[in-house]
C-alpha cells in the first residue's frame, strides 16, 4: 500500500536541500537517509533521501542527484510516497494510520448512525474526520479523545460523543448523557496518524 508521507516545499540554501511538510508520525523511519520514495507527479521520482536534518523546526532533506538550488526548486510541491505494509500498525496503540480509519462507520454512543469517514484532514492543531452522512451531506468531526471515544477496527466503526451543535440538535440529544459528562471520554481514542 502506498501512503503520502511528505510534500516538498521550497528550496533551502544553494546545495539542493528542500523543506518538507511531514505527513507521517514516523519521519525517521519513512524519510531517513537511504529511503527510496515514489513521487506524485511520477516524472520527478523515484527519489532517494541522501541526508536529512532539522533546521528551525523544519525538516530539510537532500536527495541523491539533486545538488543545487535549481534542482531543489524543480521538486517543489512534489508528494513523497512510501510503500507501507497494510498490516503494519503504529507503535502507540492509540494511534492509527489514515488507511485504517478510512470508510469506518461513525456512530453515536447509543449506536445511532452518523455516516462514514470519507477523508481525513490533518491540521496543525488536530485532525478532522470528514464524514459523509446517509443523505449525502458532510460533517467534520475533530479527531480528539473527548469526541471520538472509541475506534474499533474489528467492527470497522468509530464511536463519537459530540458536543451540542457539532452534528445537529437531534444527534446531540441522542449522543450526550448530560452536560457535565460531555467532553470526557475514556482512554482508547487518540490522534490520527498520517502514515
Amino acid at each position: 500500500m502506498q501512503l503520502v508521507v511528505a510534500r516538498i516545499g521550497r528550496a533551502h540554501g544553494i546545495k539542493g536541500e528542500v523543506t518538507v511538510e511531514v505527513r507521517t508520525d514516523e519521519p525517521e523511519l519513512r524519510l531517513g537517509p537511504g529511503a527510496v520514495l515514489a513521487t506524485e507527479p511520477a516524472s520527478t521520482g523515484p527519489l532517494t533521501v541522501e541526508t536529512g536534518r532539522v533546521h528551525s523546526g523544519r525538516l530539510l532533506l537532500r536527495f541523491a542527484g539533486v545538488g543545487d538550488r535549481t534542482g531543489a526548486e524543480a521538486l517543489r510541491n512534489t508528494l513523497l510516497i512510501a510503500e507501507v505494509d497494510p498490516q503494519d500498525m503504529p507503535e502507540d496503540p492509540d494511534e492509527y494510520y489514515d488507511h485504517q480509519l478510512m470508510d469506518l462507520d461513525v456512530v453515536l454512543k447509543d449506536g445511532t448512525e452518523v455516516g462514514r469517514i470519507t477523508e481525513i484532514t490533518h491540521l496543525p492543531s488536530q485532525d478532522l474526520f470528514i464524514v459523509e452522512r446517509p443523505d449525502g451531506t458532510e460533517v467534520m468531526i475533530p479527531f480528539v479523545e473527548e469526541i471520538v471515544t472509541e475506534i474499533d477496527l474489528v467492527e470497522q466503526r468509530a464511536v463519537i460523543d459530540p458536543p451540542p451543535g457539532l452534528i445537529d440538535d437531534n444527534a446531540v440529544a441522542a449522543g450526550s448523557d448530560d452536560e457535565e459528562g460531555a467532553g470526557t471520554g475514556p482512554d482508547g481514542a487518540g490522534k490520527g496518524e498520517s502514515s
